[in-house]
């Protein structure tokens, strides 16, 4: 194939270039991803999203998340609803449950009446030393020291990847650009994290903007939505079911125990379908 075949997509505004990995052969550079990433020069968006063959008998696919600077992690909320959608309108498969292979393990999206699709996120983890995080025992929450702002609070846990959460009394005053870098390169977060900035609403309701490692401010979070949520319970502020408003729009996150997994529903929309030269990516 001369081209690279592609579709973009957006939950909440989260925008993602999903890539089929199984019907042609993908090899992608961090500069290459870089450069599909970039709004001007690119394509545009937040995540490049590989759809891969599994490597295990349980799953029906393998799920491959490369923020826009490059780097691959382990887990994107929004990105697994629309992994779905896209197995579903490009006929990969006909399953209203998927089984998907991610680097942090096993998720189950669930495509819905609706339209929305409904993911098991997993469970909560808050070991420090498996979020990573550097604390000297655990806690429901951390003071975290940064240069030139004092001290904040922050809950720490991992959603299949590392966040932060702050409360913050409103979130469209809250000093996300200049804070969110900070909370985010982190010394104490050795493989960094993303800052979640919580406005509490009532016990069903928050309003959430979150700074991504590696993409800056997002429209949306599904793994930071999860994060925000699972912080206020722990904290006993929410209850186990909570509507929280992104700027991209509402996402439906439910707890119901600790022994539960935390489960996320919304929309996944796709855009358009596109192709790119492999020549034009062989240059960068």
């Amino acid at each position: 194939m001369n081209t690279l075949r592609f579709s973009k997509m957006h939950g909440l505004g989260n925008d993602f270039i999903v890539i089929n990995a199984i019907e042609q052969a993908v090899t992608l550079s961090e500069s290459q991803i870089r450069f599909l990433a970039d709004r001007r020069f690119g394509v545009g968006c937040d995540q490049v999203l590989l759809v891969e063959k599994p490597q295990s008998a349980e799953a029906d696919f393998r799920y491959r998340i490369f923020n826009a600077d490059g780097g691959e992690v382990a887990q994107c909320g929004n990105g697994a609803r629309c992994f779905a959608r896209f197995v579903r309108n490009h006929g990969l498969s006909d399953k209203d449950t998927i089984a998907v292979e991610t680097a942090s393990g096993l998720i189950y999206p669930t495509l819905q009446a609706d339209g929305s699709v409904t993911v098991d996120m997993g469970k909560p983890v808050f070991v420090p030393s498996q979020i990573p995080f550097t604390a000297e025992e655990q806690a429901n929450t951390y003071m975290l020291a940064l240069p030139e702002h004092g001290k904040v609070e922050i809950s720490a846990l991992s959603m299949g990847n590392p966040h932060a959460v702050m409360l913050v009394d409103d979130v469209d005053s809250a000093p996300v650009a200049e804070i969110g870098p900070l909370v985010e390169a982190h010394e104490r977060f050795p493989e960094r994290v993303n800052a979640g900035f919580m406005q509490l609403l009532d016990a069903g309701h928050i309003r959430l903007r979150v700074f991504e490692r590696g993409s800056g401010e997002t429209f949306a979070c599904g793994t930071g939505a999860c994060a925000a949520v699972v912080s206020g319970i722990h904290r006993g502020l929410l209850s186990t079911e909570v509507s929280v408003a992104l700027p991209g729009g509402q996402l439906q996150i439910s707890w119901p125990d600790e022994q539960s997994s935390v489960w996320m529903t919304g929309p996944a929309e796709q855009v358009f379908d596109g192709e790119i030269a492999w020549a034009t990516l062989q240059n960068k």
